[in-house]
């Protein structure tokens, strides 16, 4: 067993026992002691393991586009862009997409041993999303501010709440929460 595998292990330990966060979207274990030189490179491998895959997918479902990898911050991302039927690789809010994120993680965790936090985002719609989220999650909080009535959103995904919060955050005089349990938890805003 590799150093990653076993601080893998130790973190889901753990994370199970409720002493840190889940391994997932917050935590990232190979980080751990590694220098961003280092990082930089795994996540460019991840990225490069992550393309193949799906420049596969796509050739088996007969679709076209073009694959961009990036690296932000802490993550690789997989950008898929080209015909309107990329789409469907989307679903309705998204669901296709998480999926397909989700299988492309499993991908690269097969190739590396190590969990990735990659992002996949098809036809700009994460982009566009998390554009429509901030500017909700501005517009609620200053209604909130003006009103002093707290506000509810609905149910939303880990990474939409995260923008929703990280958007309310920037507003004075307001805060949010999330409330709810999976998958029905949602953001509140509350005056301060």
């Amino acid at each position: 067993m590799t150093d990653a595998e076993t601080t893998e292990l130790d973190i889901e330990r753990k994370a199970a026992a409720g002493d840190v966060p889940d391994v997932g979207e917050d935590v990232m274990p190979a980080e751990v002691g590694a220098d961003e030189t280092d990082l930089e490179e795994r996540l460019v491998a991840e990225g490069e393991i992550a393309g193949d895959y799906l420049e596969e997918l796509l050739d088996l479902l007969d679709f076209d586009g073009d694959i961009d990898l990036d690296v932000e911050g802490n993550r690789a991302v997989v950008s898929i862009d080209g015909s309107d039927d990329l789409n469907k690789l989307v679903g309705r809010g998204g669901e296709v997409l998480d999926a397909l994120q989700e299988l492309t993680r499993l991908a690269v965790h097969q190739k590396t041993g190590v969990r990735s936090r990659l992002m996949l985002d098809i036809a700009s719609w994460r982009r566009r999303r998390r554009e429509e989220l901030a500017a909700l999650g501005e517009k609620v909080a200053r209604r909130v501010a003006e009103s002093g009535e707290r506000q509810e959103l609905a149910p939303m995904t880990p990474f939409e709440r995260k923008i929703v919060h990280d958007a309310v955050a920037a507003v004075p005089g307001v805060h949010s929460e999330s409330e709810g349990i999976e998958p029905s938890r949602r953001v509140v805003v509350l005056r301060d």
